[in-house]
């Protein structure tokens, strides 16, 4: 791709290159007329000759020839080490004898992903899904925020002098962030409500379905963790209501719904 001040796209080296085979020009008129210089005339002219359009394009900077490349038997090695052992390209290079940049440069011209994308306990590259449409699957979760009144909590004032912080009649006590989250769009929509009972998620999904319906996306399942609100019958209702599937996630097992769980960590560092 050429960098932003070059004088010639491949537009305009077409057009050069033409002008000097097709209609004859000499190269000193293609010169002037571009504004390049002589030798970048004669040479588009010249791929022209040879190559036709596709000469146009640019070349890779790669030498045809690699006199100083690794040796095949110290890559293998290399790629060996790296599949019993998930370590880096520094520790590779400290036992191949080799530099840690030669190393990354095997890992890479091998397709070997980082550390960071494998599976620690398999080794394997992790699979990260989503849903095929917006709308599958909708991932719902509640956060539970302390309020922090003017001059501070505890943690400011101490636990002795914080405790007539904690009086929800002066301003105090929490804030519950109800949250929405479309697993395949990863689209989110979050309510800051003042509890989490049955009513109040209830209300909350009515309105979360209302919104994404306004986006052009049908809810058609929703995924809680195993909170006492999520089974009670005014939940189960509201979702008959408004055709939705409910959805639960393992005991114990919050990962299930990571989605949403993460999006909450992201408010916490951007926004709370």
């Amino acid at each position: 791709m050429p960098h932003r001040n070059a004088p010639l796209t491949e537009t305009g080296r077409l057009r050069l290159a033409r002008c000097v085979v097709d209609d004859g020009w000499p190269i000193r008129r293609a010169v002037e007329c571009f504004q390049v210089s002589h030798t970048t005339a004669a040479r588009w002219a010249g791929r022209y000759r040879q190559l036709g359009i596709a000469g146009m394009s640019d070349r890779t900077s790669r030498p045809h020839r690699q006199l100083l490349r690794t040796a095949a038997a110290v890559e293998a090695e290399v790629l060996r080490l790296r599949r019993e052992h998930p370590i880096g390209p520094l520790r590779l290079a400290a036992r191949c004898g080799i530099a840690p940049s030669t190393a990354h440069r095997i890992l890479i011209r091998h397709g070997r992903p980082p550390l960071a994308a494998l599976d620690r306990a398999t080794g394997e590259p992790v699979r990260r899904y989503e849903r095929q449409r917006p709308g599958e699957l909708v991932h719902i979760d509640v956060k539970k925020l302390g309020r922090i009144p003017d001059g501070g909590g505890h943690k400011t004032l101490g636990r002795a002098a914080g405790s007539p912080n904690k009086d929800r009649r002066n301003g105090a006590g929490y804030v519950y962030l109800h949250t929405a989250l479309d697993d395949h769009t990863r689209l989110a929509y979050t309510e800051d409500l003042p509890d989490e009972t049955a009513p109040t998620c209830a209300g909350f999904l009515t309105r979360a379905t209302a919104w994404f319906a306004s986006l052009g996306i049908t809810v058609e399942r929703v995924l809680t963790d195993n909170a006492w609100v999520y089974r009670k019958n005014t939940w189960r209702q509201t979702c008959r209501d408004l055709g939705i599937q409910p959805r639960w996630t393992r005991p114990w097992r919050p990962q299930t719904n990571g989605e949403v769980e993460r999006f909450h960590r992201t408010l916490l560092e951007e926004w709370a």
